[in-house]
């Protein structure tokens, strides 16, 4: 790819020179026709849409749930998704991608193919929808009852992203950051940025042609202690991203902290400041709803307190009247679910949903008080990404990687500055201890300071390091907060 890069449309002719390239990278790129597969997206009836579930839910103060599946074998692929829509009671369904296939590997992902084959049982850890190619696709996405979403984790999908939507997959999640800086290390923001703004161009060019897919950034990046401002920053930075390539569609995210009033309070924030963003930007045709993962880090092994935590994370969920739950299972702890565990953290997340539909913390003063602060520290995040672009949000968003003003905890990336350590408040809230060059205001960082003081005078311990390390395994040991033993 040598065009510039910039938060714009990418022109006509330079998108299909680029397409031509990424359809050759396989053979089954090179079945896919655009107009073809318009047509195909035309003819998926409304209620297997994905924005269209989403929107309807949305509207009705609804929480959809939705797990996390994939195996290697077509056939299985649909008796799994079957399943948990029939005894799990999924509302919308996900298909997830081999490890190869995200890595662009895709002789490899084919040897895994023919291996499962002849063993009956999957030798990927996910559904290698590339090398199976649309046909494929579209013999799961249309033998289910709901829509399906591809979900995956991969720096360049470009390929995957045409051969999802002629697929018939209604949703894609994913984008630039999200799935770079969390999953890889030598991929530079820049690069992946331009591999993104071409799967949201391709999205682009099914709306214009009347078919509305669904994009949705990764909301928990790394999954570990990250601060609402960093997690709700990148999401607002991606819509925008996709936004300017056409997407019409977007459903942001945020995975859960485990203090209730912060996880109502980000998600309260997330919601509204991505209007905003997008409202200050001209996007005002945007749809946007939002997801909320169930706890992305350690699990119990006990199958009890696993549900525990699942419980939790659907209570969350509900309270802050989230689109949508990404929902855990009780073997979380060991791996790959069963397909009877998944659906068993299904049926107890929708228990919980149902029972708090009535209920919403939205409003109340402790939530609204920490929205403000969440928001404070968006915006700081925000103002400095479009001073270093200039107004341009691409080009501000690889400066600010460069500088540290985005600085995802715990990722691989080198790209990454690695500087800023979160930890938990006395009250298990996660606030930022090291604050590396987040731009935050003197009150903000003063704010910051003062929790974790409170938290070490409880604690008679100094503020130190050694938080972070007891915060980050707490829940497995079943507490939320890493005290010492005093």
């Amino acid at each position: 790819m040598d065009r510039e890069l910039k938060n714009q449309r990418i022109p006509d002719d330079v998108f299909m020179k680029e397409r031509a390239e990424v359809l050759q990278q396989w053979p089954t790129g090179k079945e896919v026709d655009f107009k073809e597969a318009v047509d195909y997206q035309l003819s998926i009836d409304k209620s297997k849409r994905f924005g269209e579930k989403l929107a309807k839910a949305d509207k009705e103060g609804v929480t959809l749930v939705q797990p996390r599946a994939g195996v290697a074998l077509y056939q299985e692929q649909i008796e799994l998704l079957q399943y948990l829509e029939n005894e799990g009671g999924a509302d919308l369904l996900p298909t997830t991608i081999d490890s190869y296939t995200r890595l662009n590997r895709y002789n490899e992902c084919q040897v895994g193919i023919e291996k499962s084959q002849a063993s009956g049982r999957s030798m990927l850890n996910g559904f290698p929808a590339v090398n199976y190619g649309a046909k494929v696709c579209r013999m799961v996405t249309s033998a289910l009852k709901n829509p399906v979403q591809v979900r995956h984790g991969t720096p360049d999908a470009r390929l995957l992203t045409e051969i999802a939507i002629a697929g018939g997959f209604t949703s894609y999640e994913g984008g630039g950051i999200s799935y770079n800086i969390p999953y890889s290390k030598n991929h530079s923001i820049e690069q992946t940025i331009k591999y993104w703004q071409y799967t949201d161009r391709l999205v682009g060019m099914y709306e214009e042609a009347g078919v509305s897919i669904n994009r949705e950034p990764f909301g928990p990046l790394t999954g570990t202690l990250i601060p609402p401002c960093i997690s709700n920053s990148v999401a607002i930075i991606e819509t925008l991203l996709a936004a300017a390539q056409g997407v019409k569609d977007v459903t942001v995210g945020y995975g859960q902290c485990g203090n209730l009033i912060q996880d109502v309070a980000a998600m309260r924030s997330l919601a509204k400041l991505t209007r905003e963003y997008l409202h200050k930007y001209g996007y005002d045709d945007v749809r946007v709803t939002t997801v909320f993962h169930q706890w992305m880090g350690g699990f119990p092994q006990d199958e009890s307190k696993a549900f525990g935590v699942i419980s939790w994370g659907s209570a969350a969920a509900a309270l802050s009247k989230a689109t949508k739950v990404i929902v855990k299972t009780p073997h979380e702890a060991y791996g790959v679910p069963t397909k009877e565990a998944n659906a068993c953290g299904l049926r107890a997340t929708k228990q919980v949903i149902s029972m708090l539909r009535d209920q919403d913390l939205r409003e109340i003063p402790l939530v609204v008080m920490e929205s403000q602060i969440i928001e404070s520290e968006v915006r700081c995040i925000m103002d400095r990404v479009e001073v270093l672009g200039n107004g341009d949000i691409a080009v501000g968003t690889v400066a600010a990687f460069e500088a540290g003003i985005l600085d995802i905890p715990f990722a691989p990336n080198r790209f990454n500055a690695g500087k800023v350590l979160p930890a938990r408040d006395n009250d298990g809230a996660i606030r930022i201890l090291e604050m590396g060059n987040l731009p935050f205001s003197s009150d903000l960082r003063d704010f910051h300071r003062e929790k974790f003081e409170e938290r070490a005078r409880q604690e008679k311990r100094e503020v130190s390091l050694q938080m972070v390390i007891d915060d980050v395994s707490a829940i497995e040991k079943g507490v939320l907060v890493g005290r010492p033993k005093l």
